[in-house]
C-alpha cells in the first residue's frame, strides 16, 4: 500500500497463503520513496504481521526508486530476499526492505530509519558511497552491515562485503593457468579504478607462480580506443614468438560490455586465440559469451553454474523474469540472516557468528565472512562454450581464514556497484 510517497511491501495473494499454510511469520515492511511522489514527510510504517509475532527484524536497502538498470537490479534484490523468507520454514523474521534513493543522503536516512524500528542486521546497500554513509549509523547502534558492493574501501568495523572480490578471483584463474603450463602472459587491462586495482593483483599472483609478463597494455574508458593497444599487444606477442618465448595467455579483466567488443577486435588485431589462451574475471560469466568464437574455450573463475541455475529457475516462476547475476547476493543475505537467527545457543549478528570458521552456503557455493570485512569464496574454474560454459575443475573446500583478505579491491562480477 502506498502512503505520502510510501509503499508497504507484505506477501500477497497466493504467497500469503502458501506462507501461511508452512507457518512462516513474514512482514515485508517496504518504504520506497518514489522519486516524484508528493507528500510530506514519511508517517509510521507498521509492518503487516503474518503469523505469530517475528523475533528478528531485518532490513534491506536498496536503491528502489532508481531510474534505468540500477532499478531493476534493486527490484531484482527485493525480490530475491522476498523468495529466501517465503521459501524457508521455521523462522520467524521480519524483513523491511526500504528505498536508500541511491544516494549516500538517502541511504543514511533510510538506516537511521530501519534501526529505529529495532533492525538486528542491514543487508545492503548496494553503491559503495552509500555503505560508507550508513557504516557509521550502524556502527553507532552495534547493527552489523552485510553490504552488497565490492569496495574493500568500505569493509570492516561492523562493514563485512558479501559480493565477490576480484583478488581471490585473479588468483585462482593465474594458479590454475600456471598448474596447466602457462607461463607467459600477455593483458590489456583498462585505465579505470577497476583497472588500477587489478594490474598489481595480476602482475604479483604471475611472478607467484613463476610466470613472466610479456606484454602489457591499457586503454581508456572509451570502447573505441581498444584496437590500437591490442595491436600493440599483437606486435609484442609475434616478437616474443620470434625470440622463442611465445605467449601462452592473454588476461583479459571485465565484463559483457568490453569482452563482446574484444571478440570482434581480437581476430582484427591477428590474436590467434586458438593458440593463446584467454583467461578472465568473473565478469566473463554472462548468457551467450561462446556467440564470440574468439571466447571460446576461455577460463574464468567462478562458483558452480549448478546453484545459481537452481536459484534462476525458481525466480523466473516467482517472478515471471530472469534474474541479474547479482540478486543471487541478497537471496544468500537473507538466507545468512535466518541461519543466525535460528542459530540455538549461537551469537546472533556478532562479529564471531558471522565470522565463522565453518562459513555459509548459498546458491553460489561456500562463502566466509572474514574480520576485515571482505569474503572468502570456493571458486571453480570454468570454461566458455558455445552454449553456456562448463566447469573445468571444481571448487576446492575452503582453507582455514586468514587473519585478514587479501588487500585487493575493486569489483568483478559487479563492477558497476562502486
Amino acid at each position: 500500500m502506498r502512503a505520502g510517497g510510501l509503499t508497504v511491501l507484505s506477501v500477497a495473494g497466493s504467497r500469503r497463503r502458501a506462507v501461511a499454510a508452512r507457518g512462516i511469520a513474514v512482514a515485508f515492511a517496504g518504504a520506497l520513496l518514489l522519486g516524484g511522489c508528493a507528500g510530506g514527510g514519511a508517517p509510521s510504517l507498521d509492518p503487516v504481521a503474518l503469523g505469530p509475532p517475528a523475533v528478528v527484524k531485518v532490513a534491506v536497502l536498496a536503491p528502489l526508486s532508481s531510474q534505468g538498470h540500477p532499478g531493476v537490479i534493486a527490484r531484482s534484490l527485493k525480490q530475491a530476499a522476498e523468495l529466501a523468507v517465503i521459501e524457508r520454514e521455521g523462522h520467524s523474521l521480519e524483513l523491511m526492505v526500504k528505498d536508500d534513493k541511491g544516494t549516500p543522503e538517502g541511504a543514511k536516512a533510510a538506516a537511521e530509519d530501519v534501526i529505529k524500528r529495532g533492525a538486528t542486521v542491514i543487508l545492503g546497500p548496494l553503491y559503495a558511497k552509500s555503505v560508507a554513509a550508513v557504516a557509521p549509523v550502524a556502527r553507532k547502534a552495534g547493527v552489523p552491515v552485510v553490504a552488497f558492493s565490492s569496495d574493500r574501501e568500505v569493509a570492516g568495523n561492523g562493514v563485512y562485503l558479501l559480493s565477490f572480490q576480484p583478488t581471490p578471483e585473479i588468483e585462482r584463474v593465474v594458479a590454475y593457468a600456471a598448474k596447466r603450463g602457462t607461463k607467459r602472459y600477455a593483458a590489456l587491462i583498462p585505465q579505470d579504478g577497476f583497472g588500477k586495482l587489478v594490474e598489481p593483483v595480476f602482475r604479483e599472483a604471475v611472478a607467484r607462480t613463476g610466470g613472466d609478463i610479456v606484454a602489457l597494455e591499457t586503454y581508456p574508458g572509451n570502447a573505441n580506443a581498444l584496437l590500437a593497444p591490442l595491436r600493440k599487444i599483437s606486435l609484442d606477442i609475434a616478437a616474443a614468438e620470434a625470440q622463442g618465448g611465445p605467449v601462452d595467455a592473454m588476461f583479459l579483466p571485465g565484463g559483457q560490455e568490453y569482452l563482446e567488443l574484444l571478440g570482434r577486435l581480437l581476430p582484427q588485431a591477428k590474436i590467434d586465440t586458438s593458440r593463446i589462451k584467454l583467461i578472465g574475471t568473473g565478469g566473463m560469466d554472462y548468457p551467450n559469451a561462446g556467440r564470440d568464437p574468439a571466447l571460446i574455450g576461455a577460463w574464468y573463475p567462478g562458483p558452480d553454474p549448478r546453484g545459481w541455475s537452481d536459484f534462476a529457475q525458481k525466480y523466473a516462476k516467482s517472478y515471471s523474469q530472469a534474474p541479474p547475476r547479482i540478486a543471487g547476493l541478497a537471496y544468500d543475505a537473507v538466507n545468512l540472516a535466518i541461519a543466525l537467527a535460528g542459530d540455538p545457543g549461537g551469537q546472533g549478528f556478532s562479529a564471531a557468528a558471522l565470522t565463522r570458521a565453518r562459513g555459509f552456503t548459498g546458491i553460489d557455493g561456500t562463502y566466509r565472512l572474514l574480520p576485515d570485512g571482505t569474503s572468502d569464496r570456493a571458486l571453480a574454474i570454468l570454461e566458455v562454450q558455445k552454449f553456456g560454459s562448463s566447469v573445468v575443475e571444481a571448487a576446492p573446500s575452503l582453507t582455514a581464514p586468514a587473519a585478514t583478505a587479501s588487500t585487493g579491491t575493486g569489483l568483478s562480477l559487479f563492477k558497476m556497484f562502486q
